[in-house]
């Protein structure tokens, strides 16, 4: 299945984020709606993917800091590699603008995922939004 990814900021792709990260965390995970949309999503990078059919189905976010954040994937587009494809986009966007590392709080269940694209694990496991994560890093070549 083919992907479109559109790399922009808040004002240009708010809408289609919005959507996926309020059916992910908000509806999925139960993380307080005041809680996921915040004040940040104004300076940061986004990232959207499309399906063929133009259906937003993955978004994440970098933070002017290096931090790599609100990576969600609708149910509709698991298993297919577009959330790596989304993480691989923000990942060259740091990159781009110079940035040496990129930094991210992982759901501790996705720690995998984000290893097997370059990310190792450092310090323990943590609450946030009451769901494990654990802080992870990548240097970027």
């Amino acid at each position: 299945m083919s992907y479109n990814i559109k790399v922009a900021a808040w004002d240009v792709l708010r809408e289609d984020a919005a959507v996926i990260r309020n059916e992910v965390f908000v509806v999925e995970q139960n993380v307080p709606a005041e809680l996921e949309m915040d004040e940040m999503d104004a300076v940061c990078v986004h990232a959207v993917a499309y399906d063929a059919a133009g259906v937003p189905v993955a978004t994440g976010r970098l933070l002017p800091d290096g931090h790599i954040g609100r990576m969600a994937v609708r149910k509709s587009g698991r298993g297919k590699g577009i959330g790596g494809s989304v993480l691989q986009t923000l990942m060259e966007a740091a990159r781009a603008r110079g940035d040496r590392e990129v930094v991210l709080n992982a759901q501790t269940h996705a720690a995998s995922f984000y290893g097997s694209h370059g990310f190792a694990q450092e310090g323990a496991e943590f609450m946030e939004a009451g769901i494990p994560h654990i802080h992870m890093r990548a240097a970027l070549g």
